[in-house]
């Protein structure tokens, strides 16, 4: 069994892998390491972890770690991939968007995949159907486009979302269509330039926003909210195997 730490800036994910299989998940900002140790009683399997941080790591998380699993991998950007990764700068390619690529390449192997991560910001990301991640592209999410439209102005209400439509008849439907629909027009206007080039393009949609916008995309597409989680599993197993 595998266990996936994700540290992010407010919150640390812990999921437990048998196979490809995510069969536990939680979210916590508590003591790792006493978590992990009740984890490790309950699931006597649990021998392989892989940590990936975006967010402060106590000193001593990697050695304990090291200490209490047979393999302990720190996620960076030297860890060996099973993708290929074509960015011009891969030493400041976000760890998510790595994992996400690999999560996507597991899903469908054969197959060109535009990934979606609707969270914070939206990152817009390309996995081609010969294992290599070729780029993609990062705006900001639909929070931050909530909050910028009434920080950066005198007057505009900050809005919440919620059901929208194509024309507004108040400032606050205006603002609500105009993010809304602004973020799922991009999204479809991507996947219609990429669709061009990159035949049978499928859509995996993740993030904290994902299912919010799933049906409000034309396309087909499919909601994946664990695919950065599925990405650490295949990428600890890859270096496992290796």
């Amino acid at each position: 069994m595998n266990l996936i730490i994700d540290i992010g800036n407010t919150l640390c994910k812990l999921a437990i892998f048998e196979g490809p299989d995510e069969i536990f998940s939680e979210s916590i900002n508590g003591n790792l390491t006493d978590r992990i140790t009740a984890l490790k009683q309950v699931y006597k399997n649990l021998d392989y972890s892989i940590l990936s941080a975006t967010g402060k790591v106590d000193p001593g998380l990697p050695e304990f770690l090291s200490r209490n699993f047979h393999t302990s991998i720190l996620f960076d950007h030297q860890t060996p991939l099973p993708i290929i990764i074509d960015y011009n700068t891969p030493e400041t390619l976000g760890l998510d968007r790595m994992a996400g690529a690999a999560g996507a390449n597991g899903l469908f192997p054969d197959k060109n995949v535009l990934i979606i991560d609707a969270g914070s910001a939206i990152t817009i990301d390309m996995k081609t159907k010969e294992n290599k991640f070729i780029g993609g592209n990062i705006s900001p999410g639909m929070s931050m486009r909530f909050r910028a439209l009434h920080d950066y102005t005198h007057r505009l209400p900050l809005v919440k979302p919620g059901k929208n439509s194509l024309i507004g008849k108040t400032t606050d439907e205006a603002i609500k269509n105009g993010v809304i629909n602004g973020i799922a027009f991009e999204v479809e206007q991507y996947f219609e330039n990429l669709n061009a080039i990159y035949e049978d393009l499928t859509i995996i949609l993740t993030g904290g926003d994902a299912e919010f916008f799933e049906n409000r995309l034309k396309k087909t597409i499919f909601v994946v909210q664990n695919l950065v989680r599925q990405g650490l599993n295949i990428i600890l197993n890859y270096n496992v195997a290796t």
